[in-house]
């Protein structure tokens, strides 16, 4: 049954300008899509609708009558797609049983509260007052205005300190009014958010991406020489022009046009992760992510070879 609870806090978040999106109910996890992006087969509606995989962050929205329509269905969740919401929202834990004890440097603290204010003092800044909301555990999402100038932050895990994460672009929140097994998610101050502080800018930017090495791969002398490079320089551009929020998904789709030439016989799956591989580490991506989408983009390539007329 539907939630009038559940749809009326949606529909306040998106009012804020917060693109929302249903999670799963009494869940974290996103009611949609069902499938990752290296199984998009464009069969689900949005999917094929837009002619690629369609993931939650490019599914949040803040259209009062999608969210009505959603929410007026099932008691879903509520996510905030923090990147499209110009959001940063830092993650305050409180520890599990097995983390309970603070590691050495951060000796003397509680919980992720007292990281971050230590945090503060070693870095001559302060924690300004700004929205925040109290999670099913009793930890605390603090909601920042993501800068105007510099680069796009994204999500990070532990590295600022001990339970302390942050949500940025390609990351979500479960949103006050929300439940995650039974546990409410709460407004503990209701104003607006503050501007992220500088010295927390400072510590989240990212570092200066690699530049991308020169990786020679031995193209035939025949006629086909210049087809395959002038293949792999279209994907390599493809990829590296990738906006956030869609470079994994390039990724997965320049290791399918190439990897159908592989299957080919054109060109090897060696040839194609040595191409690919560096790209995709100058604009971010993982290196596990990455060796997980090139296999993945080379097993669908390999479904429809491509051959070149030598």
């Amino acid at each position: 049954m539907p939630d009038s609870g559940l749809l009326a806090a949606a529909l306040d978040h998106a009012a804020r300008g917060w693109h929302v999106f249903p999670l799963r109910p009494d869940d974290k996890r996103p009611a949609f899509p069902d499938h990752p992006a290296d199984r998009c087969t464009l069969t689900d509606p949005k999917c094929r609708a837009a002619g690629r995989h369609l993931g939650w962050e490019h599914r949040a929205t803040t259209d009062p009558t999608r969210i009505r329509r959603a929410w007026s269905t099932r008691p879903y969740g509520i996510g905030i797609a923090c990147g499209p919401s110009r959001l940063v929202v830092v993650d305050l834990d409180t520890p599990k049983t097995e983390t309970g004890t603070p590691p050495d440097a951060w000796t003397g603290a509680a919980d992720g509260v007292d990281v971050l204010a230590a945090l503060a003092h070693q870095h001559g800044g302060t924690i300004e007052p700004t929205y925040t909301v109290t999670t099913g555990r009793g930890g605390a999402h603090l909601y920042y205005r993501h800068p105007d100038t510099g680069a796009a932050l994204r999500n990070t895990s532990g590295s600022l300190g001990w339970l302390v994460d942050t949500r940025s672009h390609g990351g979500y929140v479960v949103a006050a009014g929300a439940t995650v097994t039974g546990r409410r998610y709460t407004v503990a101050l209701d104003v607006d958010p503050a501007p992220l502080p500088a010295w927390l800018a400072g510590l989240l930017a990212p570092a200066p991406r690699p530049v991308p090495r020169t990786v020679a791969v031995a193209l035939p002398v025949d006629r086909r020489g210049p087809y395959l490079a002038a293949a792999i320089r279209r994907q390599v551009a493809h990829l590296t022009a990738a906006p956030d929020g869609q470079r994994n998904h390039a990724l997965f789709a320049s290791a399918v046009a190439l990897g159908q030439l592989a299957a080919g016989g054109a060109l090897t799956d060696a040839d194609v992760t040595a191409v690919l591989e560096p790209a995709a580490l100058s604009i971010g991506l993982r290196p596990g992510e990455i060796t997980r989408t090139i296999a993945s983009g080379l097993r669908v390539g390999a479904r429809q070879p491509r051959k070149v007329a030598a």
